[in-house]
């Protein structure tokens, strides 16, 4: 959940503030020249968002050499 937003400049002035937010279990979007630039997350959400992302990538019994070697296939097959 989002807990806030700050400039990259309001982060370190108020570094003690947004650390508070994270602590708490919401997160802080940070932000320079009105564009998102980062996140600063709580560790547990961090955990959580990588394996989630891996989610139906490695399914079962992958064999991560046999995965490899197909994605560079795939890669370069054009080159040939």
């Amino acid at each position: 959940m989002i807990g806030a937003t700050a400039t990259a400049t309001e982060m370190q002035n108020n570094f003690g503030r947004y650390l508070n937010i994270v602590m708490n279990g919401d997160e802080v979007i940070v932000t320079r020249n009105g564009k998102p630039v980062g996140r600063f997350i709580p560790h547990d959400m961090a955990v959580s968002y990588l394996t989630d992302s891996l989610t139906g990538i490695l399914k079962g019994n992958t064999d991560l050499d046999q995965a490899k070697e197909e994605r560079l296939k795939e890669k370069y097959a054009a080159v040939d």
